[in-house]
């Protein structure tokens, strides 16, 4: 009996995730920063958090209105502890989406002003979801100047906890071989030639796919060449391994998810 239950806990171990029950709210993540009910004294405060962000991820547009590119946000918290109780770390961990726009918010008056996307995907990004929704696929990871946080969290999602390959995703040594790219970093000077020749060499149909806050929009350096569009975006600096993970499973048709849409939810529900 002992030996078919370590045989059991081997093969299906307690702690594995259920991404299907993963709530895109972390309780000791500080994730992204939204405005609290404070703001209704409006925005003029927040100008000490808007100089203190280290990628100018918010805008004041008046005393009333904010934006936030979340595509920019390194989830740091330095904006929230000098915002005289104005923003707040909300534990949103869910920053990805299929297109860039999406991660842009405005806020008014607190509020947030959900915009209206098209939920057409693009003719590649609808490809790839049809090919890949039951098999998986394969990327090849290419390190485009960044600081290999990104790359930590990708060994991580191969855990027994996160289990990348539960989900038929796997990385492979050679891009001929794969069917997506990752890479990380604002792609350097040095790196935009690499990341190029990488995507070239690929067979279609294939995807791109920004992973990290630097990958989406250069965080602390200015953005470099990439070969497309990317067809996914992941922000966090860097984003945690169900992160990354929930955002495959976003691009392959198996987890139905908006931003916009889910963070509206989660500020209304917490009135």
């Amino acid at each position: 009996m002992n030996f078919l239950y370590e045989l059991k806990s081997f093969f299906f171990p307690k702690n594995v995730l259920n991404f299907d029950k993963a709530s895109p709210v972390h309780p000791t993540s500080r994730g992204i920063p939204v405005p609290t009910a404070k703001m209704l004294e409006g925005a003029h405060s927040l100008n000490l958090s808007a100089e203190v962000c280290p990628t100018g991820a918010i805008r004041i547009i008046s005393d009333s209105e904010i934006q936030f590119d979340y595509g920019k946000c390194l989830q740091c918290g330095l904006c929230t502890e000098c915002s005289d109780g104005k923003l707040r770390d909300s534990g949103f961990i869910y920053t990805f989406a299929l297109h860039r726009e999406e991660l842009k918010v405005t806020y008014i008056s607190g509020r947030m002003q959900k915009k209206d996307f098209p939920h057409n995907l693009t003719p590649n990004q609808e490809l790839f979801h049809s090919l890949t929704k039951k098999r998986g696929f394969l990327y090849r990871e290419v390190a485009a100047s960044g600081n290999n946080t990104v790359e930590s969290e990708l060994n991580a999602s191969f855990n027994s906890v996160f289990d990348s390959e539960r989900e038929g995703v796997r990385c492979v040594a050679s891009p001929k071989h794969a069917d997506a790219i990752v890479f990380s970093g604002p792609v350097g000077k040095n790196m935009s030639a690499p990341l190029q020749t990488a995507w070239d060499v690929m067979a279609e149909p294939k995807a791109l796919i920004a992973c990290g806050t630097e990958a989406v929009s250069g965080g602390l350096f200015p953005m470099g060449p990439v070969p497309k569009e990317p067809d996914l975006y992941i922000s966090g600096d860097p984003p945690r391994p169900d992160v990354i993970l929930q955002g495959f499973r976003l691009l392959m048709g198996r987890f139905s998810f908006r931003f916009q849409e889910a963070l509206l939810k989660i500020l209304e529900n917490e009135k």
